[in-house]
Formats: C-alpha cells, sequence, structure tokens
C-alpha cells in the first residue's frame, strides 16, 4: 500500500505539472488570469512588479557589454517594467530588450513579461527616429486625425526595437507661459487638450504599444511658473479646469497607464493624493490599470513636500504615503523606497490587500496588451529600417508641421512670396541647427532640414544667406552683413527663436528652464529691428516653444509667422506655407500675452475676471493712460484660437437641430463655410458655450467642439459639429455635477474672440 501511495503521488505530481496555469489561457478573461497569477506570487515577486528596472544594468550603454550578474538582479527586484531611453544604437536596444524579456519568460518561475519603457512625446527616443514637432505645435494644427497618425508611427518605430510603452501624451494644460515645459503640452485648453492626447492614445495603442497619461494631474500651471512648484486651486478649479483633458485621454481612449505628478495641488503631494487617485480616478472614472510616479517623484514626499526624515530618506515613510493612495509603482531616480514592501507587510504596517491591488492593476494591463502571448515583438535588425524612419513617417512628419504653423500677421498679403523671389535668409536659427525643444536625442540637432534648406529646395530664384548673431549673444558684430544680404535682396526671411535646452547650454525654455520675461534674448530683436529698417519686406518667423512677446515686430514686420518647435522636416514645412504650397491652417491652442506682466492670458477666465479699460504706450513714447492695466492691456494680443490664411472664409446658416432640450439630449450644429477666394484652405470651425446664468462662477465661454475642413476655392461645405448636452454642466454650490436649466449661448467661428454666428440652446 505503502508503494502504491506513493507511485500515485508521483503520477498525481506528473499531471499536475502538464497543466496549464490559467493565467497563461489567452481565452480565459483577464480579471480571472489576474487572480489565478497574483495567487501564485510570492511577496517579493509583488514587490518586485511595482518598481522600475533600467536596461543599464545589464548593458553598458557606453560599450554594449552584457552583465548577465546585472540581469539577474534586475529582474528579481525591479522586474514589472524597465527603462531604455538612452542615445545608442538601435539594435543595442532591441538585443538588451531581447535578453531581458527571454530570460523574464524562461528563467523565472512564472514568466511575466515586462513592459520596456522609452520617451515619445513627438518622436520614440532613439537615434535615426522620426522626430514631429512638439505638442504644443501638434496641438495647433487641430488634426486629431494627424496625430491619431502620428501616434501610431511612434508605436511602429518603438515596437520595431521591442520597445512596448510610451511616457506620452500630457494632459496638462499649458496655463503658465513662464513654466519651461510649455512646449510639452497640446494647449491651454481642456477640451482641444483631450482631442488631441485621444487620438495619440487611440493612434499608439492600436500599434500594440501602450500610452502613458501624464502628469496626473494639473501640472503645468506652478506657483511663479517654476519647474515642479506648487499649484494653487480648489477642488472647483480641479474638476472644471484641470481634470477634464485627463479623463478623455485616460478613460475615453482607454490608456493603458498614468504617471503622477511632481507637484502638490492645494497643498497635497499628488504622488500620494489619496482623493485623485483613488477617490477620482478609481472610485468615480473607474479607472483599472496602473499608476506610476514620476522619476524621483516619491522621493519628493521627504525632500520637498518636508512630510517626513529627509536624510536618511525614511523609505517606509514615503511607501506608507504613496503606495495606499493609489501610487501603484515606483519610478526610478530616487531612492527605490517601494523595495520596504516585503517587510512592512511582515511587520503588520502595510495591508496585503494593498500591494495585490498594485499588483494587479499592472498585471491587468500586461494581460489586456496581450503580452504574455507576444512578450517581443521587435523585428529582425535588417528589417529595422522598414519601421524606423521611413519614408511614409518623414512625410506625415513634414504634413503635421505645415498644418501646424501659424500665419499671425500677413500686411498687404506679402505671403505667399513668389518662388522667383530673391530671398535673403536670416538668424542663426535659420540654418546650422535644428530647435528640436525638449525629448530627443542629443545630437538631433544637427539632422533635420532648416529653413534656409527648405526655401532652397522650394524657390527657383536666388537665396542668400547671413548669420546675424548667435544664438546667445549680445554682440552685434554680424549685423551690418546681414543688412546688406537683405537689402539686396526682394524679401528678407528673419528667423528667430526661443532657445531650446540642451544639457551644459544655456536656454530659455525646456524641463527645469523657467522665464521672468517671455521676450526675445540678446542681440535677437535688435536683428529683426535692423532688417525691418532696411524697407525691404521682412517676414518674421518664431521658432520657439512658447509664445514670444515681441508684439511691435506684429505691426512692424511684413508679416510674422509662428513655428512651434518643428519636426524634422521643419524647413520644407516652412517653406511650404512660405511659398503658397500649403495654404495656412495653424491656429493657436496656446494665446499670446502683450507682455509677461499681463499672464495669465488663457481665453476661459471665469466670468468676474478680465478688466477693459486698457491703456498703452505709443512707439513715439505717447501715453495712453487706462486702468485695467494703467498702461497694457489684460486681453491677448493673439487669442486662443486665431490663425490667418490666405483664403477668406464666410460662415453661413447657422444652425441647432433643437432649441430646446433636456440635459440627456445631444445635438448637432451645423454651419456652411464659404471659401471667398481663388485658393483652396482649411478652416477650423470652432464651437464655443456661453451659460448666460450659473449658481456659482464659471468660465465666460469653453470650447466644446471643432472641425478641420478643406473648403475649395470658390465653393461651399457644411460643417456639422455635435453637442452632448450633459457636457455643459458646472460643479455646483455643493460640489456636484449638474446641467443647470437655462439658457446657453452657441457661438461658432474662426476663433475664441472671432464669432461669426450664434443661436441659442434652453435647457428645460
Amino acid at each position: 500500500m505503502k508503494f502504491l501511495a506513493a507511485g500515485y503521488l508521483i503520477l498525481s505530481a506528473a499531471v499536475a505539472a502538464d497543466v496549464k496555469p490559467l493565467y497563461k489561457d489567452p481565452k480565459a478573461s483577464v480579471d480571472d488570469r489576474v487572480a489565478d497569477l497574483l495567487s501564485r506570487m510570492t511577496i517579493e515577486e509583488k514587490t518586485a512588479q511595482l518598481i522600475q528596472g533600467d536596461i543599464s544594468n545589464w548593458i553598458n550603454t557606453t560599450t554594449n557589454e552584457f552583465n548577465a550578474t546585472g540581469l539577474a538582479w534586475n529582474m528579481a527586484n525591479r522586474a514589472g517594467q524597465f527603462y531604455v531611453g538612452y542615445p545608442v544604437p538601435q539594435q543595442w536596444i532591441a538585443e538588451g530588450v531581447k535578453k531581458a524579456q527571454d530570460y523574464l519568460v524562461h528563467n523565472t518561475t512564472l514568466g511575466i513579461p515586462a513592459l520596456v519603457q522609452s520617451e515619445g512625446i513627438h518622436g520614440f527616443l532613439i537615434g535615426n527616429a522620426t522626430i514631429f514637432n512638439s505638442p504644443i505645435a501638434q496641438g495647433c494644427s487641430w488634426n486629431p486625425k494627424l496625430i491619431e497618425k502620428m501616434g501610431a508611427a511612434i508605436a511602429q518605430e518603438a515596437l520595431a526595437l521591442g520597445v512596448n510603452q510610451i511616457f506620452a501624451p500630457l494632459g496638462d494644460l499649458a496655463r503658465e507661459l513662464r513654466y519651461g515645459r510649455v512646449e510639452e503640452t497640446f494647449s491651454e485648453d481642456g477640451f482641444l487638450s483631450g482631442e488631441m492626447g485621444y487620438s495619440y492614445i487611440v493612434g499608439m495603442q492600436s500599434g500594440n504599444v501602450s500610452a502613458m497619461v501624464k502628469h496626473f494631474a494639473a501640472f503645468g500651471n506652478p506657483e511663479q511658473g517654476l519647474n515642479v512648484g506648487p499649484t494653487h486651486g480648489g477642488e472647483r478649479e480641479l474638476r472644471t479646469t484641470y481634470l477634464p483633458s485627463y479623463k478623455r485621454q485616460i478613460i475615453d481612449a482607454g490608456v493603458y497607464a498614468i504617471m503622477s505628478a511632481y507637484s502638490d495641488y492645494d497643498g497635497v503631494a499628488l504622488v500620494a493624493n489619496h482623493h485623485v487617485l483613488t477617490d477620482i480616478l478609481r472610485d468615480e472614472w473607474g479607472y483599472k490599470y496602473w499608476v506610476t510616479s514620476d522619476a524621483g517623484g516619491t522621493d519628493r514626499l521627504c525632500n520637498a513636500f518636508k512630510m517626513c526624515k529627509e536624510k536618511p530618506i525614511d523609505k517606509e515613510a514615503v511607501t506608507m504615503y504613496a503606495l495606499p493612495s493609489g501610487n501603484d509603482v515606483e519610478m526610478g531616480g530616487g531612492s527605490y523606497n517601494f523595495a520596504t514592501i516585503p517587510k512592512l507587510v511582515k511587520d503588520g504596517k502595510l495591508s496585503i490587500n494593498i500591494v495585490d491591488t498594485a499588483v494587479s492593476r499592472l498585471l491587468r494591463a500586461k494581460f489586456a496588451m496581450g503580452l504574455f502571448e507576444n512578450p517581443y515583438l521587435a523585428v529582425p535588425a535588417n528589417k529595422a529600417a522598414s519601421k524606423i524612419h521611413t519614408k511614409e513617417n518623414v512625410a506625415l512628419a513634414r504634413e503635421l508641421d505645415a498644418e501646424s504653423i501659424i500665419l499671425l500677421e500677413n500686411h498687404n498679403n506679402v505671403l505667399p512670396l513668389s518662388k522667383k523671389a530673391k530671398v535673403a535668409v536670416i538668424g542663426p536659427m535659420a540654418h546650422g541647427y535644428m530647435n528640436y525643444g525638449d525629448y530627443v536625442v542629443n545630437g538631433s540637432q544637427y539632422r533635420g532640414v532648416t529653413p534656409l534648406d527648405g526655401i532652397k529646395a522650394a524657390s527657383k530664384g536666388v537665396v542668400t544667406y547671413a548669420k546675424g548673431c548667435e544664438r546667445w549673444s549680445n554682440d552685434q558684430s554680424g549685423f551690418a552683413e546681414a543688412v546688406q544680404t537683405a537689402s539686396a535682396a526682394d524679401v528678407a526671411v528673419v528667423v528667430r527663436d526661443q532657445l531650446q535646452l540642451w544639457q551644459g547650454l544655456n536656454a530659455t525654455t525646456g524641463e527645469h528652464i523657467d522665464v521672468a520675461s517671455l521676450n526675445l534674448v540678446g542681440a535677437m530683436p535688435h536683428l529683426v529691428k535692423a532688417i525691418i529698417d532696411t524697407g525691404k519686406p521682412t517676414v518674421v518667423v518664431f521658432s520657439s516653444g512658447k509664445p514670444i512677446t515681441e508684439s511691435w515686430i506684429s505691426t512692424d514686420a511684413s508679416a510674422l509667422v509662428q513655428q512651434f518647435y518643428p519636426s524634422e522636416e521643419g524647413g520644407n514645412a516652412l517653406a511650404d506655407v512660405l511659398f503658397g504650397t500649403v495654404n495656412p491652417s495653424g491656429k493657436l491652442s496656446v494665446g499670446f500675452p502683450y507682455d509677461v506682466g499681463t499672464l495669465p492670458i488663457y481665453y476661459d477666465y471665469l466670468n468676474s475676471g478680465r478688466g477693459t479699460s486698457a491703456g498703452r504706450e505709443y512707439p513715439n513714447g505717447t501715453l495712453e493712460f487706462g486702468s485695467a492695466y494703467v498702461l497694457n492691456s489684460p486681453m491677448p494680443l493673439y487669442e486662443f484660437g486665431y490663425g490667418k490664411s490666405y483664403s477668406t472664409f464666410v460662415y453661413s446658416d447657422f444652425k441647432l437641430s433643437k432649441t430646446n432640450v433636456t440635459a440627456t439630449d445631444s445635438i448637432t450644429a451645423t454651419v456652411k463655410i464659404t471659401n471667398n477666394s481663388t485658393r483652396d484652405g482649411m478652416e477650423v470651425v470652432q464651437l464655443y458655450v456661453k451659460d448666460l446664468m450659473t449658481s456659482v462662477v464659471v468660465p465666460n465661454i469653453q470650447l466644446k467642439g471643432f472641425s478641420k475642413v478643406m473648403v475649395k476655392a470658390g465653393k461651399s461645405v457644411t460643417v456639422s459639429i455635435p453637442v452632448d448636452v450633459q457636457k455643459l454642466g458646472l460643479w455646483d454650490i455643493r460640489m456636484k455635477y449638474v446641467v443647470e436649466p437655462g439658457d446657453f449661448l452657441i457661438l461658432v467661428g474662426s476663433s475664441s474672440a472671432d464669432f461669426r454666428a450664434n443661436a441659442t440652446l434652453t435647457v428645460g
């Protein structure tokens, strides 16, 4: 009997070993797979899922030497996801990722694949990947379809090397223009930012790559414009202004991951904000995936917010603040505080249920993405060129860039230029250096199509060039050559800029680069004036990461063009617009102030804001005194949604499908757009809503819909924009969301200040 019993046990064990675990069955439900896998995990394995690893632990990023011990250590301690955003050859990343995923799948007990992470706000962060224009520029395209294509293109290039998660897009709003990271945001407006981010995510995640919405929440309006500074505001402002863009991206697009913000809101650190990360995100919105801190973000609980001991950092306190609040994963760049999880659980300080909840959220995303079935989707090395920096992706970068360029002024219709004109191109940013902004591989500034390159390629006439001055200098010794060059031409194109961030170099925009002035720097404004004073038609091009405050250029230059940080095809895109191959259709996604002292300048100010008794100082010294402000205006120089075209568009026949509705109804607004010109053009039809009487103070108007349409010369098209009445609500005095009965003015037009028609909608 003893022999038979032993034999039975051996047979049973063999049969059990042949049974595939439920979590490995792709036909099982995601929730069942998560529960099964979680039940098999040790506390150490769970903890490893919640701490970010790094490819540099097993791949030397200088020599590409492989460190097998480092790989084993990383995957025992930081296995859930790992970062690969290093400036190394493409195949170093692909090979390092393959080694890591193979190790996880074949050499660990449970075979849980990792998320492989990099940057990608305007292109996959690796050498020779396609560089798209900056997000603030993308927002100015008002073209979600192109943003979706871009998201898919970035996913294609990332996945070709095995990267399956990108830290983008941003739900942050450009509400504070002194802040260095304005260039990373889509817009000052939550509706536009939400639509652009939504499209980016849909495009990216359709390509088997996870997006990650950042920086949740209300990041982008720091005190004094200083990076990671506190954000002031209350619950109503949080819900009315800041959260809608994130909700559109997170919930409607179904993003697989979120990055919490470095900052605090209303005195509560967002990395440990239970109200935002749990009450709102999980309980109200129903979000089921995971949240990570930003790099080193958890350490700020001690060293910035002073919530715990800093030296040495109280790792247990950090973990107990962040993890139970709903920040599930700790990114690297700090003290790796979450490594204390096993001890905290053993000591009874931390509930295992909190750990299990966090791990479940991460595993749920991995199952939903299909990582267990396809942990490594990179292409063979000899196929990488067919996926990365393809002709199609480069063409898309040019198209998006051209649609993002805004024509601010065009006095006497100096634009478009004749291709036979003799053009003098002036300025240090016109040639020899690309101004991309943050989050491109260092060295990328030396590849791409400069404005001079693009103008030369498009022109059939003579094109000359003079540098004029250095990028960061007060030296005017090059002015004489620039003036002489401009004087000998038919027209001058002066490219002026804000300086982007590179490690060790001076800069005026970028992460950690905040400013007290939005004026041009050094010799730049003086060079512009010197060229204008030649009397030659002068086209000024602002190449920047945020608005520039030089209002005199608007009146003195013959034309003014805004090209926020461009793509690698930036010079070609600019030439397309200057010579009329492309009719400009960009509209500002952020307003331009007259002066930094008039900030904030966003269009959706509360009804109680913005006086209109403005004063002015004229160029001849005449002073016209006002009161709001004494010698300036609280209104924008160029408002949100503004942008000229080479065509003229007429709006007519504006109608609402219903004018008396309930809060649960949806209506359609229609308007006829006629192109009264000889040139085909695209118009961005913008729909705003004004709630005429409210129980609390609300924004004076809010964007609630838009449509970018092509209208042939001399033709008309009818544009339809849906309006969900439920989206017209407010947060009342009891902080409940309600659509209050009453009248709403529905406005349609070409900008937030250029309304062409309106109608009244009555909610019963």
